[in-house]
């Protein structure tokens, strides 16, 4: 059974096309843009992108625009992977954050690669949530 095959047993559902078109795309190192309707499923992508980089122990780091919904993800993905595996870094809140996934803003990102942060080292995945805010004149330059 392939790796996108037990990822997809876990769920109580059969995933939908593009659903599985991205998680095999990714699972062959390609890079995946998803734009679907709110609900529709991109998050089971962004878990495949997040489970890929841990089976590869690797890092992987979850940006979003907003610190709300940075605290938000880092308690869904604390639930789902637990503590010792997630950490979070806004311009309020460093928590953990030398841990195998990283949940941050995309100002916290931006500012790693023009650093050369070495907490980019070993990292093998970003996954950026509601990229579409990056065009967003007034959130300044990201």
């Amino acid at each position: 059974m392939t790796h996108p095959d037990r990822f997809a047993a876990r769920y109580p559902f059969v995933l939908d096309g593009f659903q599985r078109r991205a998680i095999d795309a990714l699972d062959a190192g390609e890079s995946v843009l998803v734009a679907a309707p709110t609900g529709s499923g991109k998050t089971v992508v962004a878990e495949f992108a997040i489970d890929r980089a841990l089976a590869r122990d690797g890092k992987c780091f979850y940006t979003t625009p907003l610190k709300a919904l940075s605290n938000q993800k880092f308690g869904d993905l604390v639930a789902r992977l637990g503590a010792a595996k997630v950490g979070l870094l806004t311009g309020d809140n460093a928590i953990n954050g030398d841990a195998p996934v990283v949940v941050m803003t995309t100002e916290v990102l931006r500012n790693m690669l023009y650093e050369r942060s070495d907490a980019l080292d070993g990292l093998v995945t970003v996954v950026m949530d509601e990229v579409h805010y990056l065009q967003d004149p007034y959130r300044g330059g990201v």
